[in-house]
């Protein structure tokens, strides 16, 4: 190496380099790195080198071909020296007493976010946030060659500065300041040669002059909780679900089966990781005949008590269960094993840590700052801003992740009525009206739009569902006519009535028939999804078989019964763990199923009869293919209250026929009369009562013969013996 003769270096303002070597300077590009400058008098190409190396005893730039710049020390810890060389890479060498430290220098490389790129977030209008901001893994480029390292970027507008801190600087970040990109609110820096697997934290000065330390809000990963530094991640993970998601592009949902197992990973099987879990799972839904599985949420939170709906990491793949990879291998295993994947989506709230989102840079950002409309009281929680377009970008975009980078094929998006109404759970007061006066949350509701129809623009096959618990209009109308543009809405005033039916002694249910029936009015208004989900088994409510009256055997005849009515609903239906084998206990995530309830025979009988229930359903277009449509529905006898006894028809689009009869009563019906479309042989082809499934045996020998006898204004009629507790399905036979 031979030294380069030094040059006179041009000065800077020594409150800029205070400002500088502190890291609280917005632009610390502007002074560290290397810079051209015109030298009076001397021609050709000019670079000064600025680096910070507190306490060093010397420095100087190894520059890329093997010459050495000398630096010195021009005040506050920062060195500088100038050559007669143009834009070059190189790396520091500093000296305290006899050790030497030579690395790679940040401020030598252009930024890593473009001006599309700043622009589009600007206008909150970039649907891949997370391909820019966050932390990234990369090869960028100096003056003449690449390097890899990691770019962080993050979103803090009101920051005066903005530091990267962590293990790699013994989380003092003065070294690691941040440059502003200017009005959209970026702040970049990008450290070579900083590996996947880092623990980070950004750390920002307010406008109060105080530092706060934040978790990055578009993390991939974070630390396993209670920690909660983000981690700088990478994926490695290769697909290998394309045709799978070949048909989902081309598929409608709507029109298929959808019969969805909802599941609490953490106590599903405790200890089990995402990779862990995968064959058990895939077996255990094959044995049922689901076809898609439902996760309670799978972003970072830090409290497991929440059940994963107090998010602090949108992005950020909760790391309780393994790695983001970890989860792309067991997504990409039920796909080829033909199962679809939802999970529960949380863009309603978000909790109050100070180490998250909560005034992320001194003052209210991704909350509304005004209490009436930026707290939930309900849940000790901060509500987003959803009148800020860079918000709204956010939570668009951290759907489109979900969907997009993880493969996930629906969302079911939580407490949706909670952001509908300005007044939710709030007294006279305590809510600011719209700009009309109402109570209807516009930015909201114009953020739900956007999010569903942005979804389903990009992504086509994929399902957005509500839980909408209020007679909102127009939850699964498309956004063009003004609807919020869901696929699905959760039936919660089907649920409602039906558990409130069934809880009922039989000897009662008479004086309650149209809980069952009143749902059938408006069961084609919206696109439904009937749940029995975690909130029915908690809390004191008990599990799903002790709802049920009775002694045992007919808490287990009431399930199946249940179950079958549900299943033969118009609309898709999701079921909570653990309900298909009748746990008896309340469900707790602090603990697992009670799996060994799997070993007496009644309990597994139930499950086995899950299965045929799931099997018949998928087999059966009539159960699916015109569930929003009120031409696939029709009415046998639905006043039959003093019986307890329901029975419809079903027609797929071939208008064939499945006949549904329910029989609440706790005493068989013989000789019962159903009016039906057709004269001929009515195939029974499910028994709830069946003793293969725990139940009496009680039935009609395969099926009926029905006749051209007219009963009920229809043709034909055929007589049925109708078991106690007990549902029968029945298909005509060509």
């Amino acid at each position: 190496m031979t030294d380069r003769m030094p040059l006179p270096t041009p000065a800077v303002d020594d409150a800029v380099l205070a400002a500088v070597a502190e890291g609280r300077h917005s632009d610390p590009h502007s002074v560290l790195g290397q810079h051209g400058f015109e030298l009076p008098g001397t021609p050709g190409a000019h670079t000064v080198i600025r680096t910070r190396r507190p306490l060093a005893d010397r420095v100087e730039a190894l520059l890329d071909g093997g010459d050495v710049l000398p630096l010195e020390h021009v005040g506050h810890g920062i060195w500088a020296g100038s050559g007669a060389f143009g834009p070059v890479d190189y790396l520091i060498r500093a000296f305290y007493g006899d050790d030497e430290w030579t690395s790679d220098d940040p401020y030598r490389f252009a930024p890593t976010i473009g001006e599309l790129d700043l622009h589009l977030i600007g206008e909150g209008r970039h649907e891949q946030l997370w391909y820019v901001l966050g932390a990234h893994h990369r090869e960028h480029w100096g003056a003449t060659g690449a390097v890899r390292g990691t770019a962080f970027t993050v979103w803090a507008p009101r920051a005066r500065a903005a530091r990267v801190v962590g293990e790699f600087n013994r989380w003092d970040g003065a070294g690691h300041a941040m440059r502003s990109m200017g009005a959209a609110g970026i702040w970049e820096l990008f450290v070579p040669d900083l590996e996947p697997g880092t623990i980070y934290k950004f750390e920002l000065l307010t406008g109060s002059g105080a530092w706060v330390m934040k978790a990055d809000p578009m993390a991939r990963q974070a630390e396993v909780a209670p920690a909660t530094a983000s981690v700088v991640s990478v994926s490695s993970h290769e697909w290998g679900d394309g045709d799978w998601m070949s048909r989902r592009a081309s598929t409608n949902p709507h029109d298929g089966p959808m019969s969805i197992y909802e599941l609490h990973l953490g106590s599903w099987r405790p200890g089990r990781g995402y990779r862990d879990v995968a064959d058990e799972l895939i077996e255990y839904l094959d044995w049922l005949g689901y076809t898609h599985v439902e996760f309670m949420p799978l972003a970072e939170h830090p409290f497991g008590g929440s059940w994963g709906y107090q998010v602090t990491g949108y992005f950020a793949i909760t790391s309780r269960f393994g790695s983001p990879d970890d989860l792309k291998y067991l997504i990409d295993r039920l796909h080829q094993a033909g199962f679809g994947v939802l999970m529960d989506w949380v863009p309603g709230h978000f909790p109050k840590d100070d180490w998250a989102l909560a005034k992320f840079d001194g003052e209210a950002l991704y909350e509304h700052p005004d209490p009436r409309r930026g707290e939930q009281k309900d849940w000790g929680t901060y509500v987003f801003d959803y009148g800020n377009p860079r918000v709204r970008n956010f939570l668009v975009a951290n759907a489109l992740f979900w969907l997009e980078e993880m493969h996930i094929d629906g969302l079911r998006v939580d407490a949706v009525a909670s952001m509908l109404y300005l007044d939710y759970s709030r007294e006279d007061g305590e809510w600011l009206p719209n700009i009309h006066g109402g109570r209807e949350h516009l930015e909201a509701i114009g953020f739900l739009q956007e999010a569903t129809a942005t979804a389903y623009k990009r992504n086509p096959g994929i399902v957005m569902i509500a839980e909408e618990s209020t007679s909102w209009p127009g939850v699964t109308a498309p956004t063009s006519s003004g609807g919020l543009g869901f696929g699905f809405k959760w039936n919660m005033g089907w649920m409602h009535d039906t558990l409130q039916y069934i809880q009922k002694d039989p000897m009662y249910r008479a004086h309650h028939h149209h809980d069952l029936t009143f749902s059938f009015l408006y069961a084609f208004s919206e696109h439904f999804v009937l749940p029995i989900s975690h909130d029915e088994v908690v809390h004191g409510k008990g599990s799903l078989i002790r709802k049920m009256p009775g002694d045992h055997w007919q808490q287990l005849a009431n399930v199946r019964a249940y179950l079958s009515y549900m299943w033969a609903h118009p609309g898709k239906q999701l079921l909570f763990m653990g309900q298909e084998f009748g746990q008896l206990s309340e469900w707790s995530e602090e603990r697992g199923l009670d799996w060994w309830i799997l070993d007496q025979p009644t309990h597994k009988q139930l499950a086995e009869f899950v299965g045929a229930l799931n099997r018949t359903y998928r087999e059966t277009a009539a159960l699916w293919q015109l569930d929003d449509d009120s031409s696939g529905f029709e009415w046998v006898e639905g006043g039959a209250a003093a019986e307890n006894v329901i029975a419809f028809l079903r027609y797929d689009r071939e208008r064939r026929p499945l006949l549904c009869v329910v029989n609440f009563a706790g005493r068989p019906h013989e000789g019962f009369r159903l009016g039906l479309p057709r004269s001929g042989r009515w195939r029974e082809v499910l028994n709830s009562d069946a003793e293969q499934f725990g139940g009496s045996g009680v039935g009609n020998l395969g099926g009926v013969d029905a006749t051209d006898d007219p009963w009920s204004g229809r043709p034909a009629s055929g007589v049925f013996t109708l078991p106690p507790l007990a549902a029968v399905w029945f298909a005509l036979e060509a």
